[in-house]
């Protein structure tokens, strides 16, 4: 490799510009989708001619070997030069080709067509969409929930009703400790890639807090709060912020910390825990991991389960619970997985967002500390001089940040003022809508760049629309720049998110699958949130103690993403929340919307009365 190459290793989460390049690259130069490890061959001016996603390092079964493709590659640098750069102009052309054109107004019916799309390519036994390997895909399940809440419809509640059920008994799911794997490699949830990745969970635990409320059902309350147990013990900082995954290895081996022999199992419970967990995770039954071992997924319900042993159902779940934390015990003391200690910007801000969404719902209070502990560990660490930073290791930040860790964490600051109004925040929250609009936006036509206007000059520049492992950069961004707008009463932000949405409408109009993001932009563009406004006498408690606290926690208990709750803080209120003078005992609110506001409300019931004509939609 030396003899012949300059090599360069990038850690595509550092670099997700660079990644989304080459990926895009690899998939028009080979015709097939990409991966990692990704493996790609340049000239000195940064454009690809050659690459791959595995290499062996000799040839076998029809594969090229690395150390026999080396220098054929190296060869044909040096021979067929004008013939490479020829191609090099060809792919700088099709990738230009691949971003969105001029734009113009989202076709009607877009929304409509995504949602019948997902239910064409949704699995009703296992949930999730499509085949093996499956994917959460939480972006897409917000979008039908949200479709459910404003429309009643009950198969887009189905769809994420089972999915959520069938991902949480699947072995995509940490049974023990709490927390969800990268995907599953088959169609029924069982066998996860066995990463552990905050940027999945974060989203996920805001799903879920959101389907408790929508439902009324424990359970996703409780696969919520497993969620968060993941986080506060294994991946957070000693700041508060939280560290980025945990590998799928241990001992070089996939999923060795986490699998099982019905002995071990066995060994490690009491015989009445045994009879209970055997049933519930199936270990009476065939191994799941090849032929030889158990990866834990729900088997039989605890319902079952206590009807086949003839006790009461609450004797089945103590006596699962105690088996559980024998066997964390027994995982605990095994070798671990890496930890990817990095600190990147954009996955905390998605992981301190489902928090705040989960804490707001649930009234978890150690939820929402938790978040603005990351939240303040953030501000301290990766916003220097008005700049973001990606990513810190340490206390250092490093790299210039990307569109995502502005959009994302501008969604988390949105977030955290509905949790709790700190002006700091709200502060914040004016300061990088700023830069993300000064320093991303298409000035001419639109939308939001990946790379900042004085990024280092790459290959290709890439304006991301489509939702991916993450959410797109320019729906986040854009949503979140509606909400701020319409509580600061600055037009600036909203035309800004109406650019965005319109640079991608063609775009949306041919293929409206995989924008859900963009399409819920459009439709806070469209039928824009009720914003209420509430507060408390001049000298109340900002604590949390008063009638406007209670009033507040009140509103959030309902499943209303139409509806945006804020509560003016006693002290520093910004000014777009002084409304009108508070009240002396008890509260008041105010609803608004597109920038008026109705009559200062002073009952609960009325206010409750006047947000139940708030049209969703």
């Amino acid at each position: 490799m030396n003899a012949g190459f300059v090599n360069i290793k990038v850690d595509r989460e550092e670099r997700p510009d660079l990644d989304r390049i080459y990926q895009t690259a690899h998939a028009l130069l080979t015709r097939r989708s990409g991966g990692w490890p990704l493996t790609m061959f340049l000239t000195p001016g940064g454009a690809p001619y050659f690459g791959g996603t595995y290499f062996p390092k000799h040839g076998r079964h029809g594969l090229p070997g690395f150390l026999e493709l080396l220098p054929r590659v190296a060869a044909a640098y040096r021979q067929q030069g004008p013939a490479i750069a020829e191609q090099s102009g060809q792919l700088a052309d099709a990738m230009r080709t691949l971003e969105p054109d001029d734009g113009g107004a989202l076709p009607r019916g877009a929304e409509a067509a995504a949602l019948a799309g997902l239910k064409r390519t949704f699995d009703p036994r296992w949930g999730g969409f499509g085949a093996a390997p499956k994917f959460p895909h939480p972006f897409e399940l917000d979008f039908c929930l949200r479709a459910h809440a404003r429309t009643g419809d009950p198969e887009a509640l189905a769809i994420v009703t089972t999915t959520l059920d069938r991902m949480a008994e699947g072995g995509i799911h940490d049974h023990l400790r709490g927390g969800f794997c990268r995907y599953s490699v088959d169609a029924e949830w069982t066998i996860p890639h066995f990463e552990k990745m905050l940027c999945d969970n974060g989203p996920l635990l805001a799903l879920y807090a959101d389907a408790a409320l929508v439902t009324g059902e424990g359970r996703y309350r409780d696969v919520a709060r497993g969620i968060v147990e993941w986080m506060a013990s294994e991946m957070r900082a000693d700041d508060g912020a939280l560290y980025s995954s945990l590998d799928a290895d241990s001992e070089g081996e996939e999923g060795k910390f986490y699998v099982w022999t019905a002995d071990e199992v066995r060994a490690a419970l009491a015989p009445d825990e045994w009879a209970v967990a055997q049933l519930h995770f199936g270990l009476d039954g065939p191994p799941n991991v090849e032929g030889h071992a158990w990866h834990l997924r729900v088997a039989r319900s605890l319902d079952a389960v206590a009807r086949e042993l003839g006790i009461d159902r609450s004797a089945a779940a103590s006596t699962l619970l105690g088996a559980r934390r024998r066997l964390l015990d027994v995982r605990s003391r095994r070798v671990r997985p890496g930890l990817d200690d990095k600190v990147l910007t954009s996955w905390n801000a998605l992981a301190i967002a489902g928090l705040l969404r989960a804490g707001r719902a649930l009234g978890e209070q150690d939820w929402i500390g938790m978040a603005e502990a990351a939240l303040d560990a953030l501000r301290r660490t990766v916003w220097r001089d008005g700049r973001l930073y990606a990513t810190r290791r340490g206390g250092e930040p490093a790299l210039p940040g990307y569109l995502d860790d502005y959009a994302f964490l501008l969604a988390a600051l949105v977030e955290a003022m509905q949790t709790r109004m700190r002006p700091e925040d709200y502060a914040w929250a004016i300061e990088l809508a700023d830069a993300l609009v000064d320093r991303f936006e298409d000035r001419e036509r639109g939308g939001f760049w990946f790379t900042a206007h004085d990024h280092e000059r790459l290959f290709h520049r890439t304006m991301p629309g489509h939702d991916d492992a993450t959410p797109s950069g320019n729906g986040v961004a854009a949503r979140a720049l509606v909400a701020l707008g319409h509580l600061s009463g600055e037009p600036r932000y909203v035309e800004a998110a109406e650019r965005a949405v319109r640079r991608f409408g063609p775009s949306i109009g041919e293929s409206p699958g995989g924008y859900s993001t963009l399409l819920e932009a459009a439709h806070d563009l469209e039928h824009p949130p009720a914003v209420v406004i509430v507060a408390g006498p001049a000298g109340a408690d900002d604590a949390g103690n008063g009638e406007a606290a209670r009033w507040t926690s009140a509103l959030q208990r309902s499943y209303r993403p139409w509806v945006q709750v804020y509560r003016r803080p006693r002290h520093d209120a910004p000014g777009p929340l002084v409304k009108g003078a508070p009240p002396a005992v008890g509260a008041r609110a105010w609803v608004c919307r597109r920038m008026t506001c109705l009559p200062a409300v002073d009952d609960l019931a009325a206010l409750e009365a006047a947000l139940s004509r708030v049209e969703p939609g």
